[in-house]
């Protein structure tokens, strides 16, 4: 019999999303900041808070918005993971400055903080830890860090939605922070992100670049007598069709949490045999983060090791994938990196597995997904 295909990731519907998006057109307004959007960043602010929080159409945008906050000039250095997507360096090499990347722990792809300090120079601006997998970087080294050299301190919390640093969300700790609502993430509106202002210093320019450099919005509260472009900026805002779905996910944000946190722990607890015997290793969670059940994966003893696993679940219609390459030997921009090794980084690029994890995964299907794992490391095509 022709077993049914397992997708990696399934968009969702988890409440009243096409109910609100029917709103919207009956409103009359599908343009930006409406209804959806007020609430939404209402809400998001009040959850998590944030000084000020408004959408945009990505999390990449978001970024793109925190390098403008921060005046980002030619040759400015912005210190990052190199095991990261390109939007956490695409926003800052936009403005010119160079990326200066730290390695990964070995036992988790976050940056390691004990490296950041040796790589501080006098162009540095900005530090963008990057919490993988929505399991916090250990954020109080860093804050300390920037404060001693004047730095700001952007995090990258694209996969962090309800993810914790010692009992504080993620996205709340750092000057400015950027989340993101891709079809991929816990919280979706297809595409979508959040820029969280977290230092009053940025609020009220944040709205101006986010408004294509006017005071729109403000004028729309009747602050001022009429609108004016004052500022760069770009129309980083999201459509209400966007934000009509992503406030019916929000809704529901705690029952779509409590359904894949039981998905994440059935691998957990299925597969812990396994690490125990030495054939992977299962995700660390320090004792200070609080994860959110973003990603599920394994660290596999080889490259091929991993491309065998995913050949071997591609064989039974199960669709898993690997993530990161190490943005320091990219073919854009290995030219410009400074020649360190970064060997953690390119481990993780190497081993990581990422498993099938989504709201509509099934426990009939996740046991499909376990069996098959298992089956790799415990059958003949075990790699010894």
């Amino acid at each position: 019999m022709q077993l049914a295909p397992i997708p990696f990731n399934k968009p969702f519907l988890a409440g009243q999303e096409l109910e609100y998006i029917r709103q919207a057109l009956t409103n009359g307004k599908l343009s930006g900041n409406g209804y959806f959007t007020q609430q939404s960043q209402q809400f998001l602010q009040s959850r998590y808070g944030f000084v000020h929080a408004l959408l945009t159409t990505s999390g990449t945008a978001a970024l793109e918005m925190a390098a403008l906050l921060l005046d980002i000039q030619p040759g400015d250095e912005v210190i990052m993971p190199s095991f990261t997507f390109t939007s956490t360096a695409n926003a800052f090499v936009l403005r010119g400055a160079k990326i200066v990347f730290v390695d990964s722990l070995p036992n988790h792809p976050n940056l390691n903080t004990a490296r950041l300090a040796e790589l501080i120079t006098p162009r540095t601006r900005a530090i963008v830890p990057v919490h993988y997998a929505g399991v916090a970087c250990d954020m109080e080294p860093i804050m300390q860090l920037a404060q001693q050299h004047s730095l700001w301190v952007i995090e990258d919390a694209a996969q962090a939605i309800e993810s914790t640093y010692r009992g504080r969300p993620l996205g709340a700790i750092g000057h400015l922070s950027a989340l993101s609502f891709h079809e991929t993430k816990n919280i979706i509106s297809g595409e979508g992100g959040l820029l969280a202002v977290n230092d009053p210093y940025f609020a009220a320019r944040a709205e101006i670049i986010w408004e294509k450099g006017t005071n729109r919005a403000a004028f729309f509260r009747g602050e001022v007598a009429r609108y004016q472009w004052v500022d760069v900026g770009s129309s980083f805002l999201p459509s209400e069709l966007i934000a009509a779905y992503l406030w019916g996910q929000l809704q529901r944000v705690e029952q779509i949490q409590q359904r894949r946190f039981a998905q994440w722990y059935q691998y957990y607890d299925a597969l812990q045999e396994l690490e125990q015997r030495g054939y992977c290793a299962l995700p660390h969670i320090p004792d200070y983060a609080q994860h959110n059940a973003h990603i599920f994966y394994l660290r596999c003893r080889s490259q091929q090791e991993r491309d065998g696993l995913i050949g071997h679940l591609s064989k039974q219609q199960i669709l898993a994938v690997s993530h990161y390459q190490p943005l320091h030997a990219s073919p854009y921009y290995a030219s410009q990196h400074d020649g360190r090794t970064l060997p953690h980084a390119t481990d993780h690029a190497d081993c990581l597995i990422r498993l099938p994890l989504y709201y509509e995964l099934d426990a009939p299907s996740q046991q499909r997904v376990i069996d098959a794992v298992t089956s790799f490391y415990t059958g003949a095509s075990i790699r010894q």
